[in-house]
């Protein structure tokens, strides 16, 4: 497929004329072609209202028919073949396997939502039917279900150029529960991003839905995302990014005359807890597994183990020797842009600048631009808790290990967090009471608590909870990942006394969408 370098506004691809986007190959600094005129508030203003004019129609499609929908949009993904990993691999610098990966992850949560909405759970249909009989009160006729809240713009992230992107998480999530969405495509991979825009609006035609479900716009600048935040058309957002960039939508969606939600995934450190039989035990392996993970993708996943946290003694230092020898020989990999790579290396630098942190190790520099160098850093528990720099998130494969004078001390590291997408348990039997004084703090700090596992890796299924407090994102009620994640997007509608000609078909009597309700305080299939 030729790559026009246009926006994708419903079923048209449109010239803009606002400055050029290239992506760059972070690989070998290479400026890829075709360049992608930004948009601007013509293109947001075209592409939300053509969304606005489809929301009526598209949120009261059948269960089979919006979930037919999400299969054809994995259908034509796959449909791309070679050339879709062909360009993600040039404009990220990931490897050709990670991009196969993640595909795959895209499709197949694309499928998962299609099931969710073949069940009709998330429809949360509750009926409670008239008692015109009932003393002191007779009761009327109450039935709610749950519908789409409009029109949702979502914001693609930079490290996941499929699965968090164009048909990622969010898009599919909002698509599932009826919410037409306007994508702003991340400028670090916009081919990329126009090989899947160009997959969904395929998918839109081939199920004849109204063109405006789906819109793919460019721009580098404010105007495009403030513009979509701002819209009065748009009724939702979807973010994964930065802490500065999530904020700035926040406030600018409180500032409408409407506000409106967004769900933005932002920072996060993932502590890692190294529990004292574990590190008795086991302290070469855990370094060695941790180094591992730390330097997946080069440590450019919002779930990269950042800190540790341990009890000093003989055990931490062999960990600390373990760890120390794998960072020596680990891989400098691509980051996926210079500007990734720029923060990363201020980063690291006010790491190796403070005087309350030590450098443990350094991997090998890389031999070609955008290399991430891996490092490890070693700091006391009384400076982390007073120095608010050390806290700070390097995006990237470096991670800092707190010492700790022991499990009090432990405990108060993990107080002062703040909130977390995870938090890992190293434990072995002996640290069960250790674990469990730790456990209540760690579930007010964290969307997902593990033990014995590490946090790079989230499966795509019913309970995962990729979200927590934050800064991890904008509301610890929710999770980006996973089929709970189409409960952002709905709201209840509670409907008193109408006619059954009236009524939704979930809601009539009968159950003709054949879907579980809440009856009268009992469940019915």
């Amino acid at each position: 497929m030729t790559l026009e370098g246009k926006q994708l506004i419903g079923q048209s691809a449109v010239a803009a004329n606002g400055a050029a986007i290239n992506a760059i190959n972070p690989a070998t600094g290479e400026t890829l072609s075709p360049a992608y005129a930004a948009g601007g508030k013509a293109e947001v203003d075209q592409a939300c209202e053509l969304a606005w004019a489809a929301f009526g129609t598209y949120r009261e499609t059948g269960l089979e028919a919006r979930a037919r929908f999400l299969e054809t949009i994995a259908d034509e993904i796959e449909a791309i073949g070679d050339a879709l990993i062909e360009r993600g691999v040039a404009e990220s610098g990931l490897p050709q396997a990670r991009l196969q990966g993640e595909r795959g992850r895209t499709c197949g949560q694309l499928r998962l939502f299609a099931s969710v909405v073949r069940a009709g759970e998330w429809l949360d249909v509750r009926i409670d039917p008239a008692l015109p009989e009932r003393e002191p009160m007779p009761r009327v006729d109450l039935r709610q279900r749950h519908i789409g809240l409009g029109p949702v713009a979502v914001f693609g992230a930079s490290n996941f150029p499929l699965a968090f992107s164009v048909a990622g998480g969010d898009t599919a999530s909002a698509l599932a529960a009826g919410c037409p969405v306007v994508v702003k495509a991340h400028s670090a991979h916009p081919g990329t991003s126009e090989l899947v825009g160009r997959a969904v609006q395929r998918a839109v035609a081939k199920c004849n839905l109204p063109e405006g479900v789906f819109s793919l716009i460019y721009g580098s600048g404010r105007e495009v995302g403030q513009g979509l935040v701002r819209d009065a058309r748009i009724k939702a957002v979807g973010f994964t990014g930065s802490r500065s960039g999530g904020t700035a939508l926040m406030q600018a969606a409180q500032e409408r005359p409407e506000p409106i939600p967004v769900y933005a995934e932002m920072s996060s450190i993932n502590p890692v807890f190294l529990l004292p039989e574990a590190l008795k035990s086991r302290a070469k392996e855990l370094g060695d597994a941790f180094v591992g993970s730390l330097n997946m993708g080069a440590g450019q996943f919002c779930t990269n183990p950042g800190l540790v946290i341990a009890q000093q003694g003989e055990g931490l230092e062999a960990f600390l020797d373990a760890a120390g020898e794998a960072v020596k020989g680990a891989q400098a990999h691509t980051m996926l842009t210079p500007g990734i790579h720029e923060a990363y290396t201020q980063g690291v630098e006010g790491l190796t600048q403070s005087r309350h942190a030590r450098e443990v190790a350094r991997g090998p520099a890389g031999d070609g631009p955008n290399t991430c160098q891996v490092g490890l850093f070693v700091a006391k528990a009384a400076d982390f808790l007073s120095d608010e720099a050390l806290q700070a998130e390097v995006f990237g494969a470096t991670s800092l290990v707190i010492e700790c004078a022991d499990q009090a001390e432990v405990a108060r590291v993990a107080e002062h967090l703040e909130g977390q997408l995870t938090a890992t348990l190293q434990m072995d039997d002996g640290d069960l009471d250790a674990a469990r004084g730790l456990l209540p703090i760690l579930e007010r700090r964290a969307g997902r608590v593990m033990a014995n596992g590490w946090p790079t890796g989230v499966e795509v299924c019913h309970a995962m909870v990729h979200g927590g407090p934050y800064p991890a994102t904008s509301d610890s009620r929710t999770t980006s990942v996973g089929s709970a994640a189409i409960h952002r997007f709905l709201r209840p509608v509670c409907y008193q006394n109408l006619p059954q000609g009236l009524l939704p078909e979930a809601l009539r009597d009968g159950n003709p969408e054949g879907v579980s309700r809440l009856v009268d305080g009992k469940r019915e299939a």
